[in-house]
């Protein structure tokens, strides 16, 4: 799957309105079939990848995650657990996506080019070290701008073409919403503002994010895409531009950033429940 930025979209604006669009398109797919489509397109991987950025949840609320010792490291096990929540993922494209767009998108994922896209995109959502990757991502981006290169408007298509931007974006005021709210009612925090003032608050801040979000991307998809030609890189675009992969990509978009919120959510409630520790 098409390596998105690593942020900590409800189900009402994603996955509630691509159910109501991919019902009427035909029959839900069956789940050995929705299983297989997870790896075959590294959904999988993008759902694992899941559990990497449970490291900024302490941050959010202000908390330090060492405090919680080998407390913290149960937690992040468990509720990130990958099984669970390929089974969270599994579950709802059995669903919502039909048999018509899981084959269009795993036809393609098939081939000789989809599956080395498939593994450079799985290696990269699996990198741990997220400041070294985006390090080497930025020297890349910047080598290419260095010398004109066609292959930054070729990469930020690519980027458009799976909604990079729009989604994360979304994706990072829903999460953040949720977590917040969760942890307020758990005890965790004590929040000054209501959901609707701290929605708007994140609003406003949009430009700066909507920025951030952009070049943090490129830089993200110049890394992971290194060793691929421009050729192969425009045909990707090409690729994910089709009407059918876009319904397929928003639904996966949609999928993966409600089972994250979902995950953020139990974080908080659990950290409701633990005492700061010390490991001896």
């Amino acid at each position: 799957m098409r390596q998105l930025t690593r942020l900590p979209l409800t189900l009402c604006f994603g996955l509630a309105v691509m159910i109501a669009v991919a019902a009427p398109m035909a029959r839900a797919a069956d789940r050995e079939r929705v299983d297989a489509f997870l790896e075959v397109t590294g959904f999988d991987v993008a759902l694992e990848s899941i559990r990497l950025s449970a490291d900024s949840a302490p941050q959010m609320l202000g908390i330090d995650a060492d405090a919680f010792g080998s407390e913290w490291s149960r937690l992040v096990r468990e509720v990130f657990e990958t099984d669970l929540m390929l089974d969270m993922g599994a579950g709802i494209l059995a669903q919502a996506l039909s048999d018509e767009a899981l084959d269009h998108a795993s036809d393609f994922y098939a081939t000789d080019l989809g599956k080395r896209l498939v593994a450079a995109e799985n290696a990269s959502h699996m990198e741990e070290d997220d400041a070294a990757k985006s390090e080497a991502g930025d020297a890349i981006l910047n080598g290419l701008r260095g010398i004109n290169s066609p292959r930054v408007e070729l990469l930020s298509r690519l980027n458009g073409a799976s909604d990079v931007e729009e989604s994360s974006i979304r994706a990072l005021q829903e999460v953040q919403v949720r977590f917040l709210m969760a942890a307020a009612g758990a005890g965790v925090i004590d929040l000054q503002m209501e959901e609707p003032d701290l929605r708007e608050a994140m609003r406003a801040q949009e430009p700066e994010m909507r920025a951030s979000i952009k070049e943090n991307a490129l830089a993200g998809a110049a890394y992971t895409y290194q060793a691929f030609s421009d050729e192969e890189v425009l045909a990707y675009a090409k690729a994910l531009e089709d009407p059918q992969m876009q319904k397929v990509y928003a639904l996966m978009n949609a999928v993966q950033f409600e089972i994250m919120a979902n995950r953020y959510e139990q974080v908080a409630q659990r950290l409701g429940n633990m005492q700061p520790s010390q490991d001896l």
